[in-house]
């Protein structure tokens, strides 16, 4: 799952980014609002942490731009300030929930999950594309020969890949999906992750397999 941080306090930054690399989300990192807009437009988020007081452009006015360009992704708004105002302008512009400074590493995970789960309750509970099943709630990949559980990347790109099966996806775009812009990850760790599905496609007996097209990308077809 990928989020969007946009935190002008570079220390703070830092410390939500490893707490939520620990927790095994992908994030892009952002330190004014500007910088923000330019991310939320140009890649999709699971979710966007938005601070309220940043420079160049404030985290209500990136708030409101995203949501009039129909822009529907969950966003968490945090701030300093603690006025019944203040959070009444973040969620009329929008916002999923509201958080305020300082809070506790619990809860702000607790809170991601809340609005990345609602977001979930929204879309397909179940992905199937030849004999294989692919559940977001247990990260189970299926058929009727048998089960594996999909460690977090490897459901991340397990679901790019059937969601657009038959369709080439690139290197590059599995880096900037699930590792983020700032990962500091080589790019062959894509072929080291598709490989893992591979064995684990076997495993199961699926009849899908992931097709290489040499250096351009990957993509799930039948067999």
């Amino acid at each position: 799952m990928k989020l969007l941080l946009a935190e002008d306090e570079k220390d703070l930054s830092k410390a939500l980014v490893a707490i939520l690399k620990h927790s095994n989300y992908s994030v892009d990192a952002v330190y004014d609002g500007r910088e923000a807009l330019d991310y939320i437009m140009e890649a999709e988020y699971d979710g966007i942490i938005l601070d309220i007081m940043m420079p160049k452009v404030d985290g209500i006015t990136v708030l409101k731009t995203i949501r009039q360009a129909g822009n529907t992704t969950p966003v968490l708004m945090l701030t300093a300030k603690s006025e019944i105002d203040d959070r009444v302008e973040g969620l009329d512009a929008g916002a999923d929930d509201y958080l305020t400074k300082p809070f506790a590493t619990r809860e702000l995970l607790a809170r991601i999950r809340a609005m990345t789960r609602r977001k979930d309750d929204n879309m397909v509970t179940r992905l199937e594309y030849g004999n294989v099943s692919l559940n977001p709630a247990t990260y189970e990949l299926s058929t009727e020969s048998g089960k594996v559980r999909l460690a977090n990347k490897e459901y991340q790109m397990m679901e790019m890949l059937i969601s657009n099966h038959n369709q080439l996806i690139s290197t590059e775009r599995f880096m900037e999906k699930i590792w983020g812009y700032d990962s500091e990850a080589e790019i062959n760790i894509v072929w080291v992750y598709i490989s893992y599905l591979r064995k684990k496609l076997s495993d199961i007996k699926a009849n899908v397999h992931i097709k290489a097209s040499r250096g351009v990308g990957y993509s799930l077809e039948e067999d």
